[in-house]
């Protein structure tokens, strides 16, 4: 348990500029600051993993997204795991972990709204809560299931199929009955994706001399649902096989800049003749189920029907480093932070 009188400074992570259009160094600083107090109905937390999420790209560009960017010298936006060590809320009690937005420094102070979930410690590694029994959880399981809805027997094809999000959606289409296909950047994590996370068949889309005859070779029958996190030239192969009745579930757009908007193929055409439905999902406007998908995906977890990899650094300043790495695709397995030494 972490020490109940904290008496030492808050380092934070603080946005500092605008990507341009890449994020660098440049976009953040390290900072000291006093340790907060708790107000009334507020916990302090000493936080001890953070998330890294592809979609912090969008939360700090300047462009239109779903929600506002971080503004200029505010903590950067993240979710993480934290221990109650002082609290003024009756719903928590020192000692507690929680699960919410608590952003990229080693103490915060947060009220009930930026909580998302009453950790426990038991059901699997702390850690865990912040991919299989948190938000990338939660965006893999509603996302292929509310949307996708995939069958028994279908083809479903995902992108960033390695990654902490894909990772979970092949393996729930797996336990659907469906046929995984995943599209992912190296060998090794093609490697991955068939002797770790059960899918039936894993391209290298860096690598295929054509992706499109790729895609063909392993989709026979189609491609039923496509669980899309890249947008851009990947899509675009995939769309050419969608079948009639197809659902794409629209979750990231990593391959594709926040601005300027670029062009590229249309889809209305296909869409139409294949009578498929494309939707937008974003996990924000689904907090309310966080904790029906997690005990879902935690009993998975127990029976061994799923399981994870994790890629994590040690300390809050190589927070910025592992966000490069992952927007660069370099990481193998949900990007993390951890602040209290294992």
């Amino acid at each position: 348990m972490t020490e109940n009188t904290p008496n030492q400074i808050n380092r934070r992570v603080v946005v500092a500029a605008r990507p341009s259009p890449a994020v660098t160094e440049a976009c953040f600083r390290l900072e000291e600051a006093a340790v907060p107090e708790p107000g009334d109905g507020e916990v302090l937390l000493r936080n001890h993993y953070l998330s890294i999420d592809p979609a912090m790209r969008g939360w700090i560009a300047e462009g239109p997204n779903y929600s506002p960017p971080v503004p200029i010298g505010d903590v950067m936006r993240s979710f993480a795991v934290g221990e109650v060590v002082r609290s003024r809320n009756a719903n928590y009690r020192e000692g507690d972990f929680l699960m919410g937005r608590f952003g990229w420094q080693d103490w915060a102070v947060a009220n009930e709204d930026a909580v998302d979930r009453k950790v426990d410690p038991a059901e699997a590694p702390l850690s865990a809560n912040l991919h299989l029994l948190g938000m990338t959880g939660l965006t893999a399981y509603l996302g292929l299931l509310d949307v996708g809805m995939p069958k028994e027997g279908e083809t479903v094809v995902v992108s960033t199929a390695a990654g902490a999000v894909g990772a979970l959606v092949g393996q729930i289409a797996k336990i659907k009955g469906c046929r995984a296909v995943g599209l992912t950047g190296s060998d090794e994590k093609v490697a991955d994706c068939l002797e770790s996370f059960g899918y039936d068949s894993a391209i290298n889309y860096k690598t295929a001399d054509d992706l499109s005859v790729a895609l063909a070779e392993a989709c026979p029958d189609g491609v039923d649902v496509y669980y899309d996190m890249t947008g851009g030239p990947i899509s675009d192969a995939v769309m050419d096989l969608i079948n009639v009745g197809a659902r794409i579930v629209v979750v990231g757009t990593m391959a594709v800049p926040s601005s300027p908007t670029p062009m590229g193929p249309r889809y209305n055409r296909q869409i139409l003749v294949k009578r498929a439905k494309m939707q937008g999902f974003l996990v924000l406007d689904h907090f309310d189920r966080l904790d029906d998908a997690a005990r879902e995906l935690a009993r998975w977890y127990r029976e061994g029907r799923v399981t994870f990899r994790e890629d994590i650094s040690q300390g809050l300043d190589t927070a910025p480093s592992q966000l490069f790495k992952l927007l660069d695709g370099r990481n193998r397995g949900k990007a993390l932070v951890r602040l209290i030494s294992a």
